[in-house]
């Protein structure tokens, strides 16, 4: 006896799971779960604010101790006068970022030098390869300033069309300048050090066991 091939209302009746391809519902609730841990009620949109702040900051202190630096130093050692101005202003802007941090990102009660002493030691983690990169990516931009000087004045001229007045004295004093390849540098070194350091401060710096040592978020 032979059976009969299901009809079409038979088909469409059948359930289909609604999980996208490669990807079981578990799968999906776990990541969830994760990053919602991760980034709880907000921290991350908070520390991306403060980070704005830090990575300005900082820029500006490696910025005018770079300027100072290459005043008296040759610029052929501009590869390393990058990284002894990123030295000399690491405490301060560590500093900086840890009040930044413990008050308006993880808002933690007390523990203030211990929880400085973590901070410098996220960092301090990072630093080396920091400074590696700063200092080898500065060599790299002089490089490819040199290579392509003639296509960056063209550039820098179109520029200078649209600006004035003291927006125009900056970027000729930069342009001009013999550390431009390190201030190029220093900001994408800065900006990438914001961004790893968020998850060592919440696991490291401001690792709270109980609930109760934290400010309320809202």
């Amino acid at each position: 006896m032979t059976q009969s091939p299901p009809s079409s209302r038979e088909i469409d009746s059948i359930p289909t799971p609604d999980v996208a391809a490669g990807q079981t519902p578990s799968v999906r609730r776990g990541w969830l779960r994760s990053l919602n841990g991760l980034f709880p009620g907000g921290q991350f949109i908070r520390y991306l604010g403060v980070g704005v702040f830090n990575t300005i900051f900082g820029y500006i202190i490696f910025v005018t101790l770079l300027t100072l630096l290459n005043s008296v130093l040759p610029a052929r050692l501009l590869y390393l006068t990058v990284v002894l101005a990123s030295v000399l202003s690491t405490p301060l802007n560590i500093t900086v970022a840890y009040f930044g941090y413990k008050l308006f990102v993880f808002r933690t009660k007390g523990n203030y030098l211990r929880e400085w002493i973590k901070c410098f030691a996220v960092y301090g983690v990072g630093m080396i390869p920091g400074l590696v990169a700063l200092s080898a990516l500065t060599r790299f931009l002089q490089a490819v300033i040199h290579s392509h000087a003639a296509a960056l004045h063209g550039v820098l001229a179109v520029l200078e069309q649209h600006l004035s007045g003291r927006p125009l004295l900056f970027l000729e004093r930069i342009a001009t300048g013999k550390a431009m390849a390190g201030y190029i540098a220093g900001a994408i070194v800065i900006g990438a050090s914001t961004v790893y350091s968020f998850v060592g401060h919440k696991k490291v710096t401001f690792r709270s066991k109980a609930p109760e040592s934290t400010y309320p978020l809202s």
